[in-house]
């Protein structure tokens, strides 16, 4: 897996989503740390705020989830997991299994009651969970979900990652694509190009 040290927030551009992003939350949700010029990475889980906002925008939580910083720390966890999962299933390795521990752990955070707890002054009672943790339990589990569905079913044979360096965005390939924008194709064709012409300068 490619490594992201050193991300760190930034203004730019986000790249239009990966082809098969919109199919795929799981995949859009790897796809939220992505390269840009300098080696730097813009995070859009980054911070509560960042965070909130890419859960909302994809209906995996209401505007007014409150967001903590706990909270965006558990999904850049998840992303780190999905990533080596989907990382290892490209290069034909075995499934970490960290990663799948991770991914089947969030698989079973979202509980569909109050659950029962114990403690020594109230003894046996039911709580639920307070309701941030009980937004994000459920946005874990929906892309976990996604994400064991994209790994298992038909569309897995596509995965591929996109080969315009830096970029550490995947996609679903269709033909012989190779890259997940048309700014990543561009940046290759243009660097193709530069160095043609150098080479032909240096003849």
């Amino acid at each position: 897996m490619r490594s992201m040290n050193g991300t760190v927030a930034s203004d730019s551009t986000p790249p239009p989503p990966a082809p098969g992003a919109e199919q795929y939350p799981a995949l859009d949700f790897a796809n939220s740390v992505y390269a840009v010029p300098g080696g730097h990475y813009v995070d859009l889980l980054g911070t509560p705020e960042g965070a909130e906002q890419w859960l909302v925008e994809r209906g995996l939580a209401p505007a007014d989830a409150g967001i903590r910083e706990q909270c965006a720390a558990q999904l850049r966890s998840l992303r780190e997991q999905v990533r080596a999962l989907l990382a290892a299933h490209m290069d034909g390795t075995p499934a970490p299994s960290g990663a799948l521990a991770a991914v089947n752990d969030a698989l079973t955070r979202a509980p569909a009651a109050a659950l029962l707890h114990w403690d020594p002054a109230r003894g046996l009672h039911r709580r639920a969970a307070h309701p941030t943790d009980q937004i994000l339990d459920h946005a874990l589990a929906a892309l976990a979900t996604n994400a064991a569905d994209l790994l298992t079913g038909p569309d897995a044979p596509r995965l591929t990652p996109c080969a315009s360096p830096p970029c550490i965005r995947y996609f679903l390939r269709h033909g012989r694509r190779q890259w997940c924008s048309t700014r990543c194709g561009d940046r290759v064709r243009a660097a193709r190009a530069y160095a043609r012409k150098t080479g032909a300068r240096e003849d």
